[in-house]
């Protein structure tokens, strides 16, 4: 299984950015796919986390409403629209894969402790 990360990069606060992982050696399908933050000298955070299809999308709450988890399953891709960044949004950004059983609850916080993979994450800088 490989999870590549794209799109990280400079962004002003207040701005845009989207980060895509594609993913191959798996059957997109049958796996849940989350993105997980890791900001210098902080714990990993859960940014969010979804089976897709008609499964509900989890988000952190510091992500809610500015951050939009999407996925195309033809193309084996899933996406983090990212809106309105602020300062607190700077991290490395992994993308990741895990059991559909693991998502459970009102968070991603189950699926953390199950994730199989993880990309070797994207760089997101926000500058002021």
């Amino acid at each position: 299984v490989q999870l590549v990360e794209s799109g990280g990069g400079l962004v002003q606060a207040g701005g845009s950015l989207r980060l895509s992982c594609a993913a191959s050696g798996l059957n997109f399908d049958d796996y849940a796919m989350g993105w997980f933050r890791q900001a210098s000298g902080k714990e990993r955070e859960a940014v969010s986390c979804t089976r897709g299809g008609l499964g509900t999308t989890y988000y952190a709450d510091s992500v809610k409403g500015r951050f939009t988890f999407s996925r195309d399953d033809a193309k084996n891709t899933v996406y983090l629209q990212m809106n309105n960044v602020n300062l607190e949004d700077t991290a490395v950004y992994y993308c990741t894969t895990g059991p559909l059983w693991a998502l459970r609850g009102s968070d991603c916080s189950n699926y953390f402790k199950f994730v199989d993979y993880w990309g070797k994450g994207t760089l997101v800088t926000v500058s002021s």
